[in-house]
């Protein structure tokens, strides 16, 4: 049995080994601990080092695209608000290992067919009504219906059983073993089941978390105020926090110099440089992969039904230019998905394609084909337009001509679920910092059973569905299968990964504790100004 205690989340690492969660293990704890990892390019102050805690003030975050209520159940650049209205059930740590949150211990059963829940008591929802295990079933039973559009809702879908032992204690029972539950329990936010309906709608976003919205401004932002019913003693320390939606990458970013911002993730990778130079400001680089950049390919149109061509394309593109030019130089290049930290990566599968447009265009020959055209589909913001510049120089140069096809993130989003794309697009997808297995069963683009790109293999689907319900002490089929996944996902070239990347923050030197979870929740429970 471990104890663990309120803490502040924990400071700068680039740690590569990971423990998965699992097995016949008991967990209790009090409050929160650990954080996503992260490397500060120099001191700052959003690392916790410096004066002690001071309770008050406003901290006004610049996003340069607005929340979308409908799409609240997904994970999306969209989410970042999420664990300032919310909270989970759990929380990993750099180690992958969960921490408490709204469940404070955990008995899984031998056989991994259930486990039992100790849920935290004196929790209140915003509108005062008492946190309980209903909601816990709210919260999966919600995420199972498909109208949600949610990512992990394969997994959700498995459980398949509740028995309520009190108000605070709950079996979840499984129909069949899975190795991702606690990623399911750190992407579900639980929230007020009374007011779901206005959630999904922007009306009423009601949750335990330390901040209540007050409102939301459609194509301006969000403004939260400290929810004084918090259940972590003490916090947070924050008076407000202001989200302001700046779609201009200029603004963005003069905003942050001129101290009107504190506070963003979306500063594009060419501002970067301006903005490090700043002495005011902190450029914090979050190095477990929080996603990557890839090149969607839709296999059902020709001739990217042919893989000899969508290899073609995957040679073409200088990952290596599109990571120095579009994104400052913040991330790896490589061809898989997987950032150095996750139990998947190789170097062999990271350089599988490099940049070589000598052998992209035998491949093309190879196919029948000279000269091709193919519209690609992007985010019209600055960043994602640049990557999209640089995917269509480098097609060009072996007889592919690409028309760019720019659009808002959350059109975009709606075609990646509906499997709505063109024959190219470019996006970035998460997923992959978690556990290997959620990546194929939960990510749109990789989905076995149903992905944006509509391909399917039954080879695919087995050795997911294997790595998926694979025990955490199996280590060694484990890995096997990880490279069987890796080594489909690159000879198919249905997704072409680019650059593994984290979230890159950039924060004025006076905010400290800020922390991100694993799917780029917003944390500012520990946060204050100096």
């Amino acid at each position: 049995m471990t104890e663990l205690h309120p803490s502040m989340p924990t400071g700068p690492s680039r740690r590569t080994a990971l423990r998965a969660a699992g097995g016949a293990t008991l967990l209790t704890g009090l409050g929160l601990s650990g954080c996503r990892s992260a490397v500060s390019d120099a001191s700052s102050g959003t690392q916790g080092a410096g004066a002690a805690p001071r309770r008050g003030g406003t901290v006004n975050v610049a996003i340069n695209s607005d929340f979308t209520p409908g799409l609240l159940f997904s994970q999306s650049n969209q989410a970042l608000q999420h664990r300032l209205i919310y909270n989970t059930l759990t929380r990993y740590d750099d180690h992958l290992t969960p921490q408490p949150e709204l469940a404070t211990s955990w008995t899984y059963a031998k056989d991994g067919r259930s486990i039992t829940l100790k849920l935290r008591e004196g929790v209140t929802f915003h509108n005062g009504r008492t946190f309980t295990a209903d909601d816990v079933i709210f919260a999966v039973k919600n995420l199972q219906n498909p109208v949600r559009a949610a990512q992990l809702r394969s997994t959700a879908a498995t459980i398949t059983g509740f028995e309520k032992r009190g108000d605070h204690g709950l079996v979840l029972k499984l129909a069949h073993r899975v190795n991702n539950l606690f990623d399911l329990f750190e992407f579900m936010i639980i929230t007020d089941p009374g007011t779901v309906d206005d959630a999904v709608t922007g009306k009423r976003l009601i949750g335990t978390g330390p901040f209540r919205l007050t409102k939301w401004s459609p194509g301006s932002g969000l403004s939260l105020t400290r929810y004084d019913g918090y259940w972590l003693p003490g916090r947070p320390y924050l008076d407000r926090v202001e989200v302001r939606v700046i779609p201009q990458a200029d603004a963005l970013s003069s905003s942050l110099r001129s101290g009107q911002s504190q506070l963003s993730f979306d500063v594009p990778g060419k501002s970067l440089g301006t903005v490090k130079a700043d002495p005011k400001l902190g450029i914090t680089d979050y190095d477990t992969g929080a996603g990557a950049v890839y090149l969607g390919v839709n296999t059902k149109v020709a001739p990217l039904d042919d893989r000899t061509v969508r290899q073609a394309i995957a040679w073409a593109v200088d990952r290596d230019r599109l990571l120095d030019q579009a994104l400052g130089g913040y991330g790896l290049a490589s061809a898989a998905p997987w950032p150095k930290s996750s139990p998947a990566f190789t170097e062999a599968h990271r350089t599988h394609y490099t940049h070589n447009p000598g052998k992209a265009r035998e491949l093309l020959k190879s196919a029948g084909h000279g000269k091709l055209e193919l519209p690609l589909l992007h985010i019209a913001l600055p960043s994602d337009t640049a990557i999209a510049e640089a995917v269509q120089y480098d097609l060009k140069q072996v007889g592919v001509d690409v028309t760019l096809q720019p659009t808002d993130s959350a059109t975009a989003q709606k075609k990646l679920i509906s499997q709505g794309m063109p024959a190219l697009w470019t996006m970035n997808h998460g997923f992959a910092q978690v556990q290997p297995s959620t990546l194929a069963v939960s990510a749109y683009p990789f989905n076995e059973a149903k992905n944006t790109s509509k391909y399917h293999s039954a080879h695919y689907t087995r050795v997911v569905r294997e790595a998926w319900t694979q025990p955490e002490s199996s280590a060694a089929r484990a890995n096997a299968l990880h490279d069987e996944i890796s080594g489909i996902l690159l000879d198919e070239a249905f997704i072409i990964d680019l650059v593994v990347r984290g979230q890159i923050q950039v924060a004025a030197r006076q905010l400290h504790g800020v922390a991100l979870n694993k799917f780029s929740y917003l944390n500012l429970d520990h946060a204050y100004l100096v």
